[in-house]
């Protein structure tokens, strides 16, 4: 039995938008704090922070944008599982909601949005579509 942590991670974040909270805490990893940066960077949150606790592993606190009362996430989806992983190539990735949302891309120069994957001219494992 696999645990699809980053799944977890954006449920987390879902459920949290959903209760109205400020802000959510899970456990850290690298590329839960790459996607943190990007969520950050694209002002769907307003920032995160990695503390290292007492004992092992070290916690990820997200602060959650709302903007006159909403959320700034409307929705965010998980495209590649671990059943089912979607790779594609540079000229294969398509817009989020015609480029109103973004598109989360594991490369090999690391976790991008859509937009700089193909600045890049890169494709990747597309990991989550946001708007």
């Amino acid at each position: 039995m696999s645990v699809d942590s980053i799944a977890n991670f954006l449920t987390i974040i879902r459920n949290g938008i959903m209760a109205r909270k400020r802000s959510v805490v899970l456990s850290s990893s690298k590329m839960r704090v790459n996607i943190a940066q990007v969520l950050k960077n694209e002002g769907y949150i307003r920032d995160f922070k990695v503390e290292s606790n007492d004992g092992p592993g070290s916690s990820l606190t997200i602060l959650l944008k709302y903007v006159g009362g909403s959320s700034a996430i409307n929705e965010i989806t998980r495209i590649s599982k671990p059943s089912r992983r979607h790779y594609q190539g540079v000229g294969d990735i398509k817009q989020v909601i015609g480029g109103l949302g973004v598109a989360i891309v594991t490369t090999s120069s690391g976790v991008v949005t859509d937009r700089d994957a193909r600045k890049l001219g890169i494709g990747g494992e597309i990991l989550c579509h946001v708007w």
